[in-house]
């Protein structure tokens, strides 16, 4: 088993402005669905300093296999169900979608 925090998950969310409030409600209340995942260790949600900025959403994990678990998870789904709806919703409507997001992932190599 590897030491803990060796596995990275970086969530890059790029916001519309008027979505960016939402944004912040949606993660103040969010359901904690991946507290219960094995192999989870944190989660910090880092707001950006400027208005171009984007969220960031850094995961720790014990592993790779254990972050990939959680994307295909059920708690996984539920954890992002708002903001796929909110998505959905603008799509249908034809606008564009209020939010953006780039996973990347890491090794860390040094402490």
């Amino acid at each position: 088993m590897e030491n803990n925090r060796n596995f990275v998950a970086i969530n890059y969310i790029d916001c519309e402005a008027d979505y960016k409030e939402r944004f912040e409600s949606l993660f103040a209340s969010r359901a904690h669905a991946i507290d219960t995942m094995t192999g989870f260790i944190d989660m910090q949600v880092l707001k950006p300093q400027t208005d171009d900025g984007k969220y960031l959403i850094v995961s720790f994990w014990d592993t790779e296999e254990a972050f990939k678990d959680w994307t295909k998870s059920p708690q996984f789904i539920e954890g992002h169900k708002r903001g796929f709806e909110d998505i959905a919703i603008a799509k249908k409507e034809g606008k564009t979608p209020p939010m953006k997001s780039d996973f990347k992932t890491y090794k860390v190599i040094s402490r």
